[in-house]
C-alpha cells in the first residue's frame, strides 16, 4: 500500500493509494485493444461530460530521470454500468490510483488504463492516478523538454481520454530546475523558489482537447511585448543576441497583424486570453498550434540577414497559419481525425489571405500557385495519392492521415468553393459554423450543410468528387486549327480510376497566346466535356494554357503545339502569372514524359537571367536544381554543369538585392561541381573570401561545411572539424555532431551511423535524422547508399508506430530522394510486391507517392 498526498485545487487530500495491478478481467470487462478505436472513442463522447484535469507534474533536471506526476480527472459520467478505460501507453507506469477518494486497482492493458464499474457512479466523479510519465512525447533534452501530443499522443505521456470530442478544462503546475521557464496554454498565476527548485502553477483553461494541451520547460530566455493593447511573450534558447533583436519586433508585428485580421474577418474575439509563443531549434514542424502557447522551429521565425523573399513570406504565412488555428482547430475542433484536414486547410487558407497586405509587393495569386500546387501534385499524380476526408478506425494511425493532401490541395479546393459562393457567403457562413459550435466539435458535413444553403450549386456531388475521393482530373486540350485560325477548342476531363464516374466541377481561366497577345477565356469545367465557342475565329495559338491564371487544377495534357512553344519560347510570355503557371504545367509535361528533362534544364538556363520576379527565380532555381540531380543522367549533368555554374554565378553577381543573393547562391552551392567553383565556396567558408553583398551566418557556414564534405574536397576532415570548434550554438552544436557521421567518406562510418537508426533513442530528434538521411542517400553518394534502402523501408512500420506524424513520409522521402537508379526502383518494387496483406494501406500509400519520382527518373514509372 502507498499513501500519497495529493493537492487538488489547493485541497489536500490524504489517500491511501494501491498500486495497479494487473489482473485477469472478467468476460463483461474485457479491457480494449490498442490505441484509440472510434467505437470507444464514441462510447466515452456519449458516457462523461463536464471533464477536468489538474495535473501536478515534478521535472527533474536530467533528461535520465523520470517525471513524477499526480493527477485529477473530474467528469460527469451518464452510465456507471460498465467499466471505464482511461488512455495511458509509452512506458508510462502508475504508482497508485483511487476513485472517489477509495483505494482502487485499475487493470493495465496495452494503452489503457481500466476502471472497474464497481469504483464509478452515477454523475459526477473523480480518479486521482500519481504516475511515472512516458517519454515517448515529452522531447526531452539536456536542458529542456516539450510536450508533443499531436495526433493522440498525450496518453503517452499522462493518463487521459485521448480523442479530440473530449475537451477538458486543464489546471498544471509544475515543479521544475529553479533556471528554467516554462509555457503552457494557460495564465501563470503563481510562481515561488525553494531548494534550488521553481514551481510554476497556470490557469484552468477554456476547453481544450488533450493534444492541444501543451507545456514546455527548460533554459529559455523570454522577450516580451505589447500590441493593440495585448501583452505576447516569446521564449527561445537562440544565443545570438544581434539575431534575436534583429527578428523581434517583426515577429511581434506579424502576430499582432494577424490576430486582427482574424477578429474582423470570424467576427469573435481571440479565444484564449493570453498569447506566448516558443521557439524551439530543430522543432519537429513548423509549427503547433497549442492554444495560447503556439511551438515554432526556431529557424522559421529567427532569420539570417541573407533570408530570401521566399523565406521572408514563409515566415509570415507559418504565424498566420498558427494563429488562424486559434480559431480554426482549436475554438472549433474536428470530432474525429478524419477531419484533421479541415483545421488546416482553414489554417492554410487564412493565412494566405492574412499575408497578402503585409506584402503588397508580392504577386500573391503566384504566390498561392507557387506554395500550394506542386506540393500535392506530387502526391495527387502518384498511386498513392489520398482524399482529402480518409477513413479512420483507430487514432494510432491518425498520424498517417498527414500530408501534402490536407496542407496543400485542400486550401486549393477551399478556394474553388470560396469561388462558387462568392467571398460574402463563404465568410457568412465560416462565421455561423465558429459561433455554432465555439468551444466544441464538428464535422466535415456539418459545415458543408451550412454552405449548401448559400448556393444553387449542390455541394455534396462537388464535395464527393473533391474532398472524398482521391486523386486529380486529367484534363486534356482538344484544339483544332483551319486557315490559321482556332476552328474548334475544347477541353475533356477523365477519372484517372475506373469506374468512378467522377466529374470534378471547377472553374478554369483558359490562357490563349497568339500573335495578337494574350486572351482569357473562363470556363466551367462542370461535365466530362466542355467546348469553348469564344475562341473560335481566334488566330492561330502559340500556346492554349488551361491553367492560366493559376486556378485549374489537374493533370493538363497540354496540346504538342502548346508543347513546342513553352519548351522554345516560354521566357517571352509576358503576363507573370501566365509565366509562373506555364512554368509549374511544363514541369508536370515532363514529369509525364511529353518533355525531356535536358529541355527543362536548357529552359531554365536560357530564363533565369530574363527573370525579374523572385519568387519565379526561387521557384526555378529549384525545379532546375531537382531536375539536375534527380532526372539527368551523370554524363548529362557532367556537360551541363559548367554552363549552369556559369549562369548561377552570373545571377549571383547581378543580384542587387541580399534575399536574391541567397536564393542564386544557395542553389550553386548545392549543385557545385567543377573544382574551381568548389575551391571557391572553401574559401568563402574559411573566411578569405566574401560574396559582396551578402552576410553569412553561423547555419550558412554549417551547410557550406556539410555540402563541401559530401563532395570530398581534400580538406574536408578540417572543414568539419574547423565546424564543429566553431560553431556556437549549443544546439546547432549538438546537430552537427550528430549528422557528421553520414558524412564520412569511410562507408564502414557511414554503415555504423545507419545502424544506429534502428535504435528508437537515436530518432529522438527526427529533423537531425532526417538531415543526416539527405546526406547519407545524397546522389554523389547514392551508389553507395543503395544498400540502405531496403532497411529503409522495412523500418517504416516502426517510423510510423515511434515517431512523429510527418515523419514516416519524411523518412521515405529522405532514402529515396538521391535515388534515380533502375537498381533501387527495383528495390522499391520488390518491398512493394512482397507486403504482407496486413501492411498498413497508408504505409503503402506512402512508400508509393514517395518512390513516385525515382520510379520516373529511372524509367519505371508504374
Amino acid at each position: 500500500m502507498i499513501r500519497v498526498v495529493l493537492e487538488m485545487n489547493g485541497v489536500l487530500l490524504s489517500l491511501v493509494m494501491t498500486a495497479a495491478i494487473q489482473s485477469p478481467p472478467a468476460p463483461a470487462d474485457e479491457p480494449p485493444g490498442p490505441g484509440i478505436s472510434r467505437a470507444l472513442a464514441e462510447d466515452r463522447a456519449r458516457r462523461i461530460r463536464d471533464l477536468r484535469y489538474d495535473l501536478d507534474l515534478t521535472v527533474p533536471a536530467s533528461p535520465s530521470e523520470r517525471l513524477t506526476g499526480r493527477l485529477s480527472i473530474r467528469f460527469t459520467l451518464r452510465d456507471a454500468s460498465r467499466p471505464l478505460a482511461l488512455d495511458f501507453g509509452g512506458a508510462g507506469s502508475v504508482k497508485g490510483a483511487a476513485v472517489a477518494g477509495t483505494p482502487t486497482e485499475l487493470l493495465v492493458a496495452r494503452d489503457h488504463l481500466v476502471v472497474p464499474s464497481s469504483a464509478l457512479r452515477e454523475g459526477a466523479n473523480e480518479i486521482a492516478i500519481e504516475f511515472l510519465a512516458g517519454d515517448a512525447a515529452l522531447n526531452r533534452n539536456p536542458e529542456f523538454l516539450y510536450t508533443l501530443f499531436v495526433p493522440a499522443r498525450a496518453h503517452l505521456a499522462i493518463p487521459c481520454f485521448d480523442q479530440p470530442d473530449l475537451k477538458a478544462r486543464w489546471t498544471l503546475a509544475l515543479d521544475m530546475p529553479e533556471a528554467w521557464e516554462a509555457v503552457s496554454n494557460g495564465a501563470e498565476v503563481s510562481r515561488s523558489t525553494a531548494g534550488g527548485r521553481r514551481r510554476l502553477r497556470f490557469a484552468e483553461t477554456p476547453p481544450l482537447p488533450t493534444y492541444l494541451f501543451a507545456f514546455g520547460a527548460g533554459r529559455f530566455s523570454m522577450e516580451r511585448a505589447e500590441r493593440n493593447g495585448r501583452t505576447f511573450r516569446l521564449l527561445h534558447r537562440e544565443t545570438d543576441a544581434e539575431k534575436v533583436a534583429r527578428n523581434r519586433e517583426a515577429i511581434f508585428d506579424l502576430h499582432a497583424a494577424a490576430l486582427e485580421w482574424l477578429e474582423r474577418y470570424t467576427g469573435l474575439p481571440y479565444p484564449w486570453g493570453k498569447f506566448d509563443f516558443l521557439l524551439l531549434p530543430s522543432f519537429q514542424f513548423g509549427g503547433m498550434e497549442h492554444a495560447g502557447a503556439i511551438y515554432y522551429n526556431a529557424a522559421a521565425l529567427f532569420l539570417d540577414p541573407s533570408a530570401t523573399q521566399h523565406q521572408q513570406l514563409n515566415r509570415a504565412h507559418l504565424i498566420a497559419h498558427e494563429t488562424a488555428h486559434m480559431w480554426f482547430g482549436d475554438l472549433v475542433t474536428m470530432r474525429w481525425f478524419d477531419d484533421v484536414w479541415m483545421k488546416e486547410v482553414f489554417a492554410n487558407f487564412m493565412a494566405a489571405k492574412i499575408v497578402n497586405p503585409a506584402f503588397p509587393e508580392i504577386d500573391h495569386e503566384l504566390r498561392f500557385l507557387y506554395d500550394h500546387f506542386p506540393d500535392a501534385y506530387d502526391i495527387d499524380r502518384t498511386p498513392g495519392t489520398n482524399a482529402i476526408r480518409q477513413p479512420l478506425d483507430n487514432l494510432n494511425e491518425a498520424g498517417t492521415l498527414y500530408g501534402a493532401i490536407i496542407y496543400k490541395k485542400a486550401p486549393i479546393v477551399m478556394r474553388q468553393l470560396e469561388l462558387m459562393l462568392g467571398e460574402t457567403a463563404f465568410q457568412q457562413g465560416l462565421q455561423q459554423y465558429l459561433r455554432r459550435h465555439a468551444f466544441a466539435n464538428a464535422t466535415w458535413l456539418d459545415l458543408i450543410a451550412l454552405l449548401d444553403q448559400r448556393t444553387s450549386e449542390n455541394l455534396f456531388e462537388w464535395s464527393r468528387a473533391w474532398v472524398e475521393e482521391a486523386g486529380r482530373p486529367i484534363v486534356t486540350t482538344e484544339l483544332r486549327v483551319e486557315d490559321g485560325r482556332i476552328a474548334a477548342l475544347a477541353f475533356a476531363q477523365r477519372d484517372p480510376a475506373a469506374r468512378r464516374g467522377l466529374v470534378w466541377n471547377q472553374r478554369l481561366r483558359v490562357a490563349i497566346g497568339t500573335s495578337q497577345g494574350i486572351r482569357e477565356f473562363p470556363v466551367h469545367l462542370d461535365r466530362e466535356r466542355v467546348e469553348v465557342d469564344a475562341a473560335i475565329g481566334l488566330p492561330e495559338p502559340h500556346f492554349v494554357l488551361p491553367s492560366g491564371d493559376g486556378f485549374g487544377y489537374g493533370g493538363f495534357e497540354l496540346d504538342q503545339r502548346t508543347i513546342a512553344y513553352l519548351s522554345a519560347h516560354l521566357p517571352d510570355i509576358e503576363d507573370p502569372l501566365t509565366r509562373g503557371a506555364a512554368w509549374l504545367t511544363l514541369w508536370e509535361q515532363m514529369l509525364d514524359g511529353r518533355v525531356t528533362p535536358s529541355e527543362v534544364v536548357a529552359l531554365a538556363i536560357r530564363a533565369l537571367p530574363r527573370e525579374t520576379d523572385e519568387q519565379k527565380v526561387q521557384r526555378i532555381l529549384g525545379w532546375a536544381e531537382e531536375a539536375f540531380w534527380r532526372f539527368l543522367t551523370a554524363s548529362e549533368r557532367a556537360a551541363v554543369a559548367p554552363v549552369l555554374e556559369r549562369v548561377l554565378r552570373e545571377g549571383l553577381d547581378a543580384a542587387t538585392a541580399s534575399s536574391r543573393k541567397s536564393a542564386w547562391f544557395s542553389t550553386l552551392r548545392d549543385v557545385a561541381h567543377a573544382p574551381a567553383v568548389l575551391a571557391w565556396l572553401e574559401r568563402i567558408w574559411r573566411g578569405t573570401e566574401e560574396v559582396p553583398g551578402l552576410t553569412l551566418a553561423e547555419p550558412d557556414y554549417i551547410t557550406l561545411a556539410l555540402e563541401l564534405a559530401v563532395r570530398d574536397v581534400p580538406a574536408w576532415k578540417d572543414i568539419l572539424d574547423g565546424q564543429q570548434a566553431r560553431t556556437g550554438n549549443p544546439d546547432r552544436r549538438a546537430r552537427f555532431e550528430f549528422v557528421r557521421p553520414a558524412l564520412s567518406p569511410d562507408q564502414r562510418v557511414r554503415d555504423a551511423f545507419f545502424e544506429s537508426l534502428t535504435d528508437v533513442t537515436n530518432r529522438r530528434h527526427e529533423p537531425w535524422v532526417l538531415e543526416a538521411l539527405s546526406y547519407l542517400h545524397h546522389p554523389l553518394r547514392a551508389e553507395a547508399s543503395a544498400r540502405y534502402v531496403p532497411a529503409s523501408l522495412e523500418m517504416l512500420r516502426e517510423i510510423q508506430r515511434t515517431g512523429d506524424i510527418f515523419f514516416p513520409k519524411r523518412w521515405t522521402d529522405a532514402t529515396l530522394g538521391g535515388h534515380s537508379s533502375t537498381r533501387v526502383a527495383g528495390m522499391v518494387k520488390a518491398f512493394l510486391a512482397g507486403l504482407p496483406e496486413d501492411y498498413p494501406d497508408r504505409l503503402r500509400r506512402i512508400v508509393l507517392s514517395s518512390s513516385d519520382k525515382l520510379f520516373r527518373a529511372s524509367g519505371m514509372a508504374r
